[in-house]
């Protein structure tokens, strides 16, 4: 279940790394929405990370994955929704990391 909210929590990371984007693209009415958008993911991701830390994932483990699966959804939103380039060492430095989260999970659990 920690590892649900931490997957949950780098989900909103990546919204408030994206509506950050969009703040920064957008005027007027739009732009609060979107600065709206950013203070509530940035309020739930906090929170998802909270909760599996306070349900016992180790701060360190916590944060790590947190982070990295925040800049893993981050990264595949640039590239399907904001369209930016794609090469084969970013997927290659994308793939080492969801590889190091994964470890880190795995090596958590001993």
């Amino acid at each position: 279940m920690n590892w649900i909210l931490l997957i949950i929590g780098g989900f909103f990371e990546a919204v408030f790394a994206f509506s950050l984007s969009k703040i920064s693209a957008t005027s007027g009415k739009e732009m609060y929405l979107w600065v709206l958008s950013f203070i509530l993911s940035v309020s739930l991701s906090m929170f998802m990370l909270y909760k599996a830390i306070d349900n016992g994932v180790n701060v360190s483990v916590g944060y790590a994955v947190w982070a990295g699966l925040g800049v893993t959804f981050a990264v595949l939103a640039g590239i399907l929704i904001l369209k930016e380039p794609v090469s084969t060492l970013k997927i290659l430095f994308l793939c080492t990391l969801i590889i190091s989260i994964v470890g880190l999970n795995i090596i958590s659990h001993k």
